[in-house]
């Protein structure tokens, strides 16, 4: 199939079984508009929490999915969210996707995108980013992968409890993204017109001005609800909504 010339982002879809209606939302979505997009970028936390590839028949109709819209022409992307980040090359091979460091710059459709889950701007929230370098250390993955999957398993529902527990306490504002954290990135990137990424719940696009570039800062949205996707093509960037009856 010929695929039109534009791509599509989405993050923060949180599956797990829980949360039914994403998943009937992700499968309408991806035998839908994303049939037609040359490319598809999940920019992290596709799943609530993954415990490991050895894990793969608990999420086998989404892997399915991905596979079948990988097998249809569309380029699949994935990028490793604060949820999902022992996601690993099994899976990916699985699924067809391709995995992405955390940030990536790219050229697509004529415009210079860097793309980020989002979780590492928020800088303000000293204590997660602290545990996020514990748990994205290779030797802490080892060891925690060593486990038997029901240990893990364990041990996930724990912390997840403990960080909500923590998010009620915490200022809105420290889990948002940091003005001089975004800064930053742009000018190590050598400022990128478009910054895509996710986590914060709290989709809009930001107009930044960095060092006198324009960047235009798209956060994309959580679908635990509702949500949509982000369509980029050669003239620019829309949002459209994601919904169950999708068919095109």
């Amino acid at each position: 199939m010929l695929k039109q010339p534009h791509s599509l982002f989405i993050s923060d879809l949180h599956l797990c079984a829980a949360r039914p209606h994403t998943g009937a939302l992700l499968q309408a979505f991806l035998r839908g508009p994303a049939r037609d997009a040359e490319a598809l970028y999940i920019l992290g936390d596709l799943f609530e929490y993954w415990a490991g590839d050895d894990d793969l028949e608990s999420q086998q109709d989404t892997v399915q999915a991905l596979k079948s819209l990988h097998d249809s022409g569309t380029a699949l992307f994935l990028m490793h969210g604060n949820r999902d980040f022992l996601i690993g090359l099994d899976f990916a091979g699985a699924a067809g996707v391709s995995l992405l460091d955390d940030p990536c710059l790219l050229s697509c459709h004529g415009h210079r995108v860097l793309l980020s889950h989002g979780d590492t701007l928020c800088t303000d929230d000293v204590a997660y980013q602290q545990f996020r370098s514990q748990v994205r250390d290779p030797q802490w993955q080892s060891a925690f992968l060593a486990q038997p999957l029901a240990t893990r398993k364990q041990q996930i529902a724990a912390l997840r409890e403990k960080s909500q527990s923590e998010k009620s306490g915490k200022m809105a504002e420290i889990m948002d993204v940091n003005p001089v954290a975004v800064q930053s990135l742009l000018r190590a990137h050598d400022y990128p017109a478009l910054l895509i990424h996710g986590h914060t719940h709290r989709p809009a696009c930001h107009n930044t001005l960095c060092d006198g570039h324009a960047c235009d800062r798209w956060v994309l949205s959580d679908w635990d609800h509702s949500g949509s996707y982000l369509r980029l093509d050669r003239d620019g960037v829309s949002v459209h909504p994601v919904h169950a009856a999708m068919t095109d």
